[in-house]
């Protein structure tokens, strides 16, 4: 069986892997959230520094970021009402506007002109519904990591989601929060651990540094060529 840190390696091929942040957005984690909790401890965990860390080492390894970010119409028009957590949404003093600040990825998480930002303005999930799918597809991706918020609901939705469209699914259990703080492990444990690789954000950034290097040849080398037959 092969170690934590070989498995890893065979998972998180730059290549091949998708570093995707779910509503890691300022109206939901940062200073000014509609969701203060929620914001709360995603900064006192760590969760929402580690998933900068994750993002700036997916920039250096040439790992793809996507962005998740959910928002609203100021008109409402197509936003879901089929449950009590929509519900709660529109009553808050805080709407995750479409343009607004509110659904701009909240710091410190560094953007890239490389990141891609995948909008949804209904549903629960960052990938169901979503062009997240086809452009994972597009992107070759294999493995999808996924961090951020939250851990009630839409973290567990998008690993749902990429096991049964066939990824493979590596949460880094401390890049990831919910409410109260205990839920998360709790989650992680009975839930995430079931279905997807469950690790660190230092394993991961310690697994994107190993990658391997590309061999550059020598300024005076000049490479044979193939032999036709």
């Amino acid at each position: 069986m092969p170690s934590d840190a070989a498995r890893l390696i065979g998972q998180l091929d730059a290549a091949t892997t998708v570093l995707l942040t779910v509503e890691c957005q300022r109206g939901v984690v940062g200073p000014d959230s509609a969701l203060p909790e929620l914001a709360d401890a995603a900064r006192t965990s760590g969760a929402l520094a580690n998933v900068a860390r994750l993002v700036a080492a997916a920039h250096d390894a040439g790992v793809q970021v996507l962005h998740a970010v959910a928002e609203r119409r100021p008109d409402g028009r197509g936003a879901s009402h089929n449950a009590r957590l929509f519900k709660a949404a529109e009553r808050l003093p805080i709407q995750q506007l479409s343009g607004s600040t509110a659904v701009h990825i909240a710091d410190p998480i560094p953007v890239s002109d490389d990141d891609l930002v995948v909008r949804r303005l209904h549903g629960l999930s960052p990938i169901a519904g979503t062009d997240v799918d086809a452009l994972l597809r597009n992107f070759g991706c294999r493995t999808l990591v996924v961090t951020g918020v939250s851990a009630n609901v839409a973290i567990p939705n998008a690993v749902f989601d990429a096991v049964n469209l066939g990824y493979t699914a590596v949460v880094p259990a401390d890049a990831i929060a919910g409410v109260p703080a205990d839920y998360t492990p709790a989650m992680i444990r009975h839930t995430l651990a079931l279905v997807a690789t469950v690790t660190t954000t230092d394993d991961v950034l310690t697994t994107w540094r190993r990658r391997p290097q590309r061999a550059t040849p020598a300024p005076n080398d000049t490479p044979a060529p193939s032999r036709s037959r």
